[in-house]
């Protein structure tokens, strides 16, 4: 059930119900039912047309891609394309791999029967340390 904004809201663990008080006015006590009712806000519902929420929400859904391609844009301006960075990585003679690709490695080398035990082990650990990011 909603609560009015501002409720004092606790959960009571002797009986297991939640229960929420009207916060107390700024001298100390509490408001009477018919201040109350006068701060209370009355929404009606047929106040706003379909048309118009629709509207809103049209106008909502466009502000919203609006702000996704700004971040878009501004992320492109911070970092480079990865195959970029790869074909400056191979201009410097460095290659770089994925984790995806050292991991297939990894499993290839366990599974090779030429792989001594150390190096098999080695391959486990290796591969743990990556399947932990995962």
């Amino acid at each position: 059930q909603a609560v009015p904004a501002g409720s004092h809201v606790r959960l009571n663990l002797q009986t297991g119900d939640r229960e929420a008080k009207l916060p107390d006015s700024e001298n100390g006590k509490s408001d009477t039912r018919e201040e109350r009712r006068r701060k209370r806000v009355d929404v009606d519902s047929n106040s706003f047309t379909s048309q118009e929420l629709k509207k809103a929400l049209a106008k909502m859904k466009e502000s919203e891609k609006a702000e996704r391609k700004a971040h878009e844009e501004e992320v492109r301006k911070k970092f480079r394309p990865i195959e970029e960075l790869k074909e400056e990585f191979e201009k410097m003679n460095v290659k770089m791999e994925t984790d995806y690709e050292i991991m297939v490695k990894l499993i290839s080398k366990f599974n090779s029967s030429a792989s001594t035990l150390d190096e098999k082990v080695a391959a486990l650990y290796d591969l743990e340390y990556y399947v932990h990011q995962v």
